[in-house]
């Protein structure tokens, strides 16, 4: 693969983690015990003057189960863009996974973080 799209896809790939990240910032936070895995944060409802006690922690509890999909589905797709720069550094990007052959650069500029080619994605 010629260094130039090489240098492209790593760009797509890096704004794709910064995304990622900002999302994932804005309701979880990263566990320092574990690599590359989030928490989402218990949302917590203005408790002052007036609040309803029962409906306000159910609906806490409520959009936290909301969050917690949402935070492993971003986290996945972290996961795979952190995977796609490993294998940029061992000269392994690009290949699918399965077949082991080359993935097609329209593959790649789509979905820069690929695992498997069309074919064996099915």
């Amino acid at each position: 693969m010629k260094k130039e799209i090489l240098e492209k896809l790593k760009a797509k790939l890096e704004k794709e983690k910064e995304n990622l990240e900002k999302e994932l910032k804005s309701f979880a936070k990263k566990n320092p015990k574990l690599k590359g895995d989030w928490n989402t944060k218990y949302p917590e409802f203005n408790r002052g003057v007036g609040s309803q006690g029962l409906e306000d922690a159910a609906d806490e509890v409520e959009e936290y189960l909301n969050l917690l999909p949402i935070e492993a589905n971003l986290e996945l797709r972290l996961q795979l863009v952190n995977s796609a720069f490993e294998k940029m550094k061992k000269g392994k990007y690009g290949r699918c996974e399965k077949c082991k052959k080359q993935m097609s650069l329209e593959r790649l500029k789509a979905y820069p973080e690929a695992q498997f080619c069309i074919k064996c994605k099915k």
